[in-house]
């Protein structure tokens, strides 16, 4: 369905703000820029800017719902034959050829790491979306598998496999920040992504693999 008129003028609106915000995050620090001074810089009410953003962390980390959901969605869109971990292993490494973004390999991924490194409030935050990656991971493998509420393997599985996606990002993070290049590191990472690989079990790489019986 296209997106109506008063769709993308929010939309916008909303990308507006966060773009001053992290302009200015970058350039003070998180913690030194407050809500007021963030909607005084967009031009807009400090009620506009929390109708979209309900806290100030939201500003920052404005992309997280597609963080959140991404594990799950890369497992929900396994091929036949593949399973959960494979899947994962597939997509990260396919990401880290392409120097995706996404994945923090992009010019400039050190100063928002930095912002984050020194802000308690944004590292807080950071490790409640970790807990939601894992949570939506682990709901998703129930579905998947048909498990039920008493089976700790899912659980057991969605640890294992979100460890392979937040050690890789740790990892890029780190580097970045040591004034590595998108491609030196995208390399290195891919060495990672095999060296973790070979740490998980069988138990796990074949763990939900679609068309099984």
């Amino acid at each position: 369905m296209a997106e109506g008129l008063r769709e993308r003028k929010k939309r916008q609106t909303r990308q507006y703000i966060s773009d001053v915000a992290t302009g200015l995050f970058l350039a003070r620090g998180f913690d030194a820029v407050t809500v007021a001074e963030v909607a005084e810089a967009a031009n807009v009410s400090v009620n506009t800017v929390y109708n979209y953003f309900p806290a100030k962390e939201d500003l920052f980390l404005d992309r997280s719902k597609g963080v959140i959901d991404r594990l799950s969605r890369w497992v929900r869109g396994r091929g036949e034959g593949e399973s959960a971990a494979r899947a994962v292993l597939r997509e990260l490494r396919e990401e880290v050829e392409s120097v995706s973004p996404r994945m923090g390999l992009m010019d400039g991924y050190e100063s928002f790491m930095r912002v984050i490194q020194d802000s308690p409030a944004l590292r807080s935050r950071m490790w409640a979306i970790g807990q939601e990656v894992l949570l939506n991971l682990e709901g998703t493998l129930r579905e998947e598998t048909g498990a039920g509420a008493d089976d700790p393997m899912p659980a057991l599985m969605a640890g294992q496999i979100n460890w392979l996606h937040s050690t890789l990002l740790a990892t890029i993070g780190q580097r970045m920040i040591e004034g590595g290049r998108p491609v030196e590191v995208s390399r290195e990472a891919l060495v990672l992504l095999d060296e973790m690989e070979g740490l998980l079990s069988d138990k796990v790489l074949n763990y939900a693999v679609r068309g099984a019986p």
